[in-house]
């Protein structure tokens, strides 16, 4: 089969569907957030975000999703209480939660 006939086979990827498979360590959270791996360890026992591994902690995309939103929340002056209780509410109401959004 010729390479241009090949190539009419593809077709894109969204890769956004495929992020809800991706997991991250520690570290790698920690370059993508912009904090120290002290801040993570901290933000995630206060905020009780769920990680996986037993050796080292593993984030599911939802879990970097709310550390990025905590972080935009501190950037913005909120004290930590303040930046968790906004990035869960935010998750909530745009159906980030598992549940639908809340009108």
């Amino acid at each position: 089969m010729a390479a241009s006939r090949q190539v009419d086979l593809l077709e894109p990827i969204d890769l956004s569907e495929h992020l809800d498979k991706i997991q991250l360590y520690l570290g790698q959270v920690c370059q993508i957030a912009g904090i120290s791996k002290m801040q993570l360890d901290y933000w995630t026992n206060k905020a009780q975000i769920p990680t996986q591994g037993r050796k080292q902690r593993i984030y599911d995309m939802d879990a970097v999703e709310t550390v990025m939103l905590i972080k935009q929340a501190k950037d913005k002056g909120l004290n930590l209480g303040a930046a968790i209780e906004a990035a869960y509410r935010f998750r909530e109401l745009n159906g980030r939660d598992g549940n639908e959004p809340t009108p």
